[in-house]
């Protein structure tokens, strides 16, 4: 067991884009903490391949990117959030290029200027790229200004487990977060955190499901514990699954790029049939979840295990010019993009619901914030635009980093209690352990994907239920390790997926279910809501 508490001005759970950008802005205010379950460029951030929307161009217009978020987001957006994001945008991108960011460039005419893509759901060129590695250059950006930095401390293989409440101390209302209880994965102890401000940027939960683009960290661990703490959750039934991800046995979790069917990328069948002619006028350029249910239904109408994704009409210079890791990626696999179409099925992507959070960032429980894909903002609504995720996360960092300075909070209490490992003993069969987190992501992926029923989701509640149970008695009975710990995130998000989608009676963007199969104006603006009682 872990001797007194670790104590910090600001904790940062999370080192993507939103956390690390928070983290900066706040270090010169005081001594920050970030703590991340692996190495610390691993983050969704850094395997976003797409790039940031934001108006940079003259082209363009803030009413123009304001529409194609709305309509995007199925009525279910926030226009007052969305219009101030989109506003914000140029002047925090403009911080992240002051960083050492380098954004792809083009020759016009002599002088040059931003290589801007094109993306589903988007009228105009906006999408700010560095090639196709983009997340993998913020981080970059970000961490070598992160490790210049004094007050900025660094801890890696670090997981959290849960947050500490005054509520759970038992001491006097309002209830605020006071700490967090982390497993040091290298020392195998429990350490318990101190700050005043908590703020996590834990990204989503794509490893809830069966085939996913995300990398192993995205487990739900910020959702799940703001649950658990007492925070309001919102709209966790709009899981986004992006239409084209690499079929191919042997590649995990390997996304193709929105941006190649920018570039003209267009899909078809196994027998070379383009299958959006007549679904959406703008045919396999059309937003996410019209185009991963029309795969879908697709693959289900021919019996086919995936579709393809033909740029070959693209020169092969061009393509390994833009897309030099995709292209890359794919020939390892066999795949030739300059002349063989690429296999593609939908996969789940991104979080469009999370952690439910006013203008700054901040959730309901004092002290704690949320920003990134963990947080709910209002900005995505039912389906997340293309390429939004970064700015979003770039303008909540700001926002909370503002906020927190502006409010400065003495620390919530001066004696934190030790992690209590209480009889718990070495876990004896991890078998159980592995064959829980196999059922649950395989139930999700059958029971709750792209296209739901009530049926289905009633089986689904009832199946998560009874594995939720076995893991509680797993968690009480043993030390905790990251797997089981990671489980049982896993396990509270898949409950909190499937309430919401029962609860959303109507087929609203990324919710669809064949039992409503229309969108009900009433339910227009309404949220699904979820506390933990």
């Amino acid at each position: 067991m872990a001797d007194s508490p670790r104590q910090f001005d600001f904790l940062v759970l999370g080192s993507g884009i939103a956390g690390l950008t928070f983290a900066l802005k706040v270090a010169h205010a005081g001594t920050v903490a970030i703590i991340t379950k692996k190495s610390r460029a691993e983050s969704n951030t850094n395997y976003a391949q797409g790039g940031i929307a934001a108006v940079t161009s003259e082209e363009d217009s803030f009413e123009s990117h304001v529409r194609d978020t709305l309509t995007a987001g199925g009525g279910l957006c926030d226009e007052e959030v969305v219009r101030g994001i989109v506003e914000e945008g140029p002047a925090r991108i403009e911080e992240l290029i002051q960083l050492g960011m380098k954004f792809s460039e083009r020759e016009n005419h002599g002088h040059r200027e931003l290589d801007l893509g094109q993306e589903g759901g988007h009228s105009k060129r906006r999408i700010l790229h560095a090639k196709d590695v983009t997340g993998r250059e913020i981080e970059r950006a970000l961490l070598v200004a992160i490790g210049a930095h004094k007050n900025i401390t660094v801890l890696e293989n670090h997981l959290a487990i849960d947050l500490i409440t005054s509520a759970k101390l038992g001491q006097a209302q309002p209830n605020r977060c006071a700490g967090v209880y982390v497993l040091n994965n290298q020392t195998g102890l429990v350490e318990t955190f101190s700050a005043p401000r908590i703020t996590l940027a834990t990204g989503g939960c794509g490893k809830v499901y069966l085939y996913t683009s995300n990398p192993d960290i995205a487990t739900g661990d910020g959702v799940a514990m703001a649950f658990r703490a007492g925070a309001t959750i919102a709209n966790m039934e709009f899981i986004q699954f992006h239409p084209t991800c690499l079929y191919h046995p042997d590649a995990k979790s390997f996304l193709i790029s929105e941006a190649v069917r920018g570039e003209g990328g267009e899909l078809t069948n196994l027998r070379g049939q383009r299958f959006m002619e007549g679904v959406h006028p703008l045919k396999s350029l059309a937003p996410r979840d019209v185009v991963a249910r029309a795969i879908d239904r697709e693959m289900k109408r021919s019996g086919d295990d995936h579709t393809l994704l033909d740029i070959t009409h693209k020169p092969a210079r061009f393509l390994m010019d833009r897309f030099p890791n995709i292209y890359q990626t794919c020939l390892r696999y066999g795949v030739d993009i300059a002349k063989d179409p690429i296999p593609v099925v939908p996969a789940a992507h991104y979080q469009c619901g999370g952690v439910r959070v006013a203008r700054y960032g901040e959730t309901n429980l004092a002290g704690l914030y949320a920003i990134g894909e963990v947080a709910c903002t209002g900005l995505h609504g039912a389906n997340r635009l293309a390429s939004n995720s970064l700015l979003e996360a770039l303008v909540y960092a700001h926002r909370a980093a503002k906020h927190v300075l502006a409010h400065p909070l003495e620390p919530a209490t001066s004696g934190l209690p030790k992690w209590q490992a209480g009889s718990a003993t070495d876990p004896d069969e991890m078998v159980v352990v592995s064959h829980n987190w196999e059922e649950l992501r395989r139930l999700m992926w059958d029971y709750v994907g792209v296209v739901r029923t009530e049926k289905r989701l009633k089986r689904a509640l009832t199946r998560v239920r009874n594995l939720q149970e076995e893991i509680q008695a797993y968690y009480w009975d043993f030390t905790v390790t990251s797997d089981l710990l990671e489980l049982r995130n896993l396990a509270t998000v898949a409950e909190l997926i499937v309430r919401s989608a029962l609860d959303r009676r109507e087929s609203r963007g990324l919710h669809y279910t064949l039992d409503h199969p229309k969108p009900v104006d009433a339910l227009a603006r309404r949220d699904t809501l979820m506390r933990c009682e």
